[in-house]
């Protein structure tokens, strides 16, 4: 997770919102890594996750990417939800939980839904409080902070 975390570093230069993933191979050793490009790419598509898993698929030689880890900063969207399903990752971890739009057990459960065919393991809330406090900042610096209602 820490890798994520360094990783979703890189977004922050065209204020991007600070996502980062890692793909590990059967051994633990990584295979790529990314972070949110939406700004930087103008693609809407091109989330930390979604761009981790192609360019691991590349390295790779195949789209299947059985026995791998995704490892990222927050929990996956629907759409990157569905590019792990479709990428037969063996493996989810994540760290900071989305409410608004969380796929992985928040706002649905796309990635253990069993009427899929692929489902992997996850495991939710690693550095939870490091992954949350990063995009916490960001959005502060975007949006200034939210009042609390008494």
């Amino acid at each position: 997770m820490r890798a994520a975390l360094e990783e979703a570093l890189g977004a922050l230069p065209a204020a991007d919102v600070p996502v980062g993933a890692v793909v590990l191979d059967e051994t633990g050793t990584p295979v790529s890594r990314a972070h949110n490009e939406r700004e930087a790419t103008g693609d809407p598509t091109a989330h930390a996750e979604v761009l981790a898993l192609r360019r691991a698929a590349a390295v790779r030689g195949e789209w299947r990417l059985a026995g791998c880890t995704l490892v990222v900063t927050l929990e996956p969207c629907a759409m990157c939800a569905g590019a792990v399903t479709l990428s037969r990752v063996e493996r989810v971890v994540f760290g900071a939980w989305d409410p608004k739009a969380g796929a992985a057990g928040s706002l649905w459960d796309l990635l253990r839904d069993r009427r899929l065919n692929s489902r992997p393991e996850v495991v939710g809330g690693v550095l939870e409080r490091e992954t949350g406090e990063l995009l916490r900042a960001f959005f502060e610096g975007h949006r200034g902070p939210t009042a609390v209602e008494g």
